[in-house]
This record gives C-alpha cells, structure tokens and sequence, in this order.
C-alpha cells in the first residue's frame, strides 16, 4: 500500500505538486531549455515503380464522332452565314421597295395630271363615238346568294376498253382540274 496521504477536502484530493496555496517551483533548467520532441524514425520508402502499358488503339467510334460534332459545326456556321447574307438581301429588298413605292406614287400623280378624264369623256360623247348608257342598258346583279354552277350534259355509257378509257381521262382530268 501506498504510504502517502494527501490532503483533501471532502472526497476531492489535491495534487501533490501542489503546497496549499503556492504551485511547486519549477527547476532553472526546466523553464530555460524547452523539451527536444521525440520524433519517430521515419522508414525509408523505394520508389513506386512506375507499370507503362502499351498504346491502345484509338476508337472508331470516338473518331466518327469527333468527326460528326466537326461536320455539324461546320455545316452550323455555314448556316449562320446563309443567314447573315439573307438578312442582308432582305434589307437591300426593303429599301428598294420603298423607293419603288414612292416612285410609283409620283409617276400616278404624273399620269392624272396628263390625263383629264372629263376633257375625255366630254370629246368623245360629244362626237358621238361613245354614248351614256340608258336605263334600260343598266343591270343590277344580286350577288346575295352564294355562287354555284349547274353543269347539264347528256352521256351515253361507253362499254368495253373505250368506256374504261374514257373513265379514267376524266378522273385525270378532274384531278387536274382540282389543283388549278
């Protein structure tokens, strides 16, 4: 057993350092030269060596794919410049519209003002080439209704190839007909 008995006040006991109040001295030497750290021997380790495999072969599909994104690059620029010189046509166009526009209004006013339809109508109902129409020369058409055509024609039947010929001309023929 431990011979040694330590001071304590109810069940904590105190430090043997420790004299009461004071914390024991500590030697000259202690608090001059700090401790050397114990470091551990470090193992010396060989060098990894180094596995080189041999080149593999590059992938067919990588390369068709490299070249498909470069195709489509290339076709998308060419597309960017189709466009770019189409935006360009377009406002050349426009601009040469208008100024076609504003002649076509001056060369009208020119062709008025060349042309007086009274003096013309005056001339010539007066040398009697042209006459007014009369009342019973007017005719008022009633466009109210729809328009339709009631087409009447008279077929004799055809038998044999001639008939089975002249089935399918008219069959061609409406088809033409319907996408004029």
């Amino acid at each position: 057993m431990n011979s040694r008995r330590y001071r304590s006040y109810g069940n904590v006991a105190y430090a043997p350092e420790f004299d009461g109040t004071a914390a024991r001295r500590l030697a000259r030497e202690e608090v001059l030269r700090p401790r050397p750290k114990v470091r551990p021997k470090q193992q010396v380790q060989a060098r990894p060596r180094i596995q080189v495999r041999q080149q593999e072969r590059v992938s067919v599909f990588a390369v068709v794919g490299f070249l498909a994104a470069g195709i489509f690059a290339a076709l998308l620029l060419m597309s960017y410049v189709k466009l770019v010189t189409l935006s360009d046509e377009a406002v050349s166009l426009r601009s040469q519209l208008s100024e076609l526009e504003t002649k076509q209004v001056r060369l009208l006013a020119e062709y008025e003002l060349a042309y007086d339809l009274k003096t013309i109508e005056e001339t010539v109902t007066a040398n009697g080439s042209m006459v007014k129409p009369q009342n019973g020369q007017i005719y008022t058409i009633e466009l109210s209704e729809p328009d339709s055509v009631v087409r009447y024609e008279e077929k004799t039947p055809v038998a044999g190839v001639a008939g089975a010929l002249n089935g399918v001309k008219e069959v061609f023929l409406t088809i033409v007909e319907y996408f004029r």
